[in-house]
């Protein structure tokens, strides 16, 4: 049975950690540091605004992120040096084992699709510039809806957009949270786990696969159909 499979973008598909190559010019030897800051302090704002009911598109959380970190880390960048690092998000690269991985997925019939939580606009930009878009069947933003995963209202989104039904949409995400939200919408879940020593929330709910990456995920889904 094809399946209709939604993928988190960032930490899913590209590495937002991957702006410290670019933070080391700026800041030093404390950018891989600042860079993760960034990511979980944006995110946390995702999830702040989403509860409040006060969206923002995703772009003013990444930038009010930044402002944060720079008042932690001490640090003073020029107006045009900001505006040249946020442009930078839209060039981060695809993890190694994306592109092979969605082509296996997309061989073997199933519709792919970005859903994330960053405006369709600035994320069909980036996965053209990782040579992500073109193995993509749709990308799909909560912007639609003016709020954030993981809301059950986003995943519900997903598929109607796909026109999907919950056997057979999927939601894989290397985060957590994401998987958690996805599954008490009542989809099916992959968590990818990149890195072996991270550690999946103890919610008691579980995801119906993890793997190490999108190559095993489609020797996996092969396997259960």
């Amino acid at each position: 049975m094809h399946k209709m499979i939604g993928f988190d973008v960032y930490g899913t598909l590209v590495d937002p950690v991957d702006m410290g190559q670019h933070l080391q010019v700026l800041i030093g030897d404390k950018a891989q540091e600042f860079s993760q800051l960034w990511h979980d302090k944006k995110v946390e704002y995702a999830f702040r605004r989403g509860l409040m009911q006060k969206y923002e598109d995703f772009t003013v959380c990444t930038q009010q992120a930044l402002q944060y970190c720079l008042s932690v880390f001490n640090v003073t960048l020029s107006n045009s040096e900001q505006q040249d690092l946020l442009a930078k998000f839209s060039q981060l690269a695809a993890f190694e084992d994306v592109i092979p991985g969605l082509a296996l997925l997309r061989d073997k019939g199933h519709t792919l699709a970005a859903f994330s939580n960053g405006p369709e606009i600035a994320v069909r930009t980036l996965m053209a510039n990782a040579g992500v878009l073109p193995l993509l069947d749709n990308v799909i933003s909560v912007d639609d809806l003016k709020t954030y995963k993981p809301n059950p209202a986003v995943y519900h989104h997903l598929m109607t957009r796909t026109q999907s039904e919950p056997q057979h949409c999927w939601m894989v995400s290397s985060n957590p949270w994401d998987v958690i939200g996805a599954k008490a919408a009542g989809l099916n879940t992959a968590w990818i786990q990149r890195d072996s020593k991270k550690v999946f929330d103890p919610w008691g709910m579980e995801p119906d696969l993890t793997v190490t990456n999108l190559i095993e995920l489609s020797e996996q889904l092969a396997v259960i159909e």
